[in-house]
């Protein structure tokens, strides 16, 4: 991948950064009891901001901001659910 101008390392960083926002959000949502659905739209949020950047920022990551696309239209969809049956949602 080094005829793009990135290196191995920084493709694997660039996959990080994501999960490790998501395991945040996680960490403060749990530690601040947030309910469940206010932590799924901030992290769909999270996801989109991403995709925006990986879209705008860094040209050669497309593959990797429609994947995180995917996950914040599953997130948001799992926040409306959690906020509409609040016993049936999982999360």
């Amino acid at each position: 991948m080094s005829h793009l101008g990135i290196d191995v390392i920084d493709y694997l960083l660039l996959t990080i950064y994501p999960v490790v926002g998501l395991f945040i959000i996680e960490i403060i949502s749990r530690a601040f009891k947030i309910t469940s659905w206010i932590k799924l739209v901030i992290q769909g949020v999270l996801c989109i901001g991403f995709t925006i950047a990986y879209v705008t920022l860094i040209v050669a990551h497309w593959l990797t901001a429609v994947v995180l696309l995917a996950l914040a239209i599953a997130l948001l969809y799992q926040a409306r659910i959690a906020k509409i049956k609040p016993g049936q949602s999982i999360y």
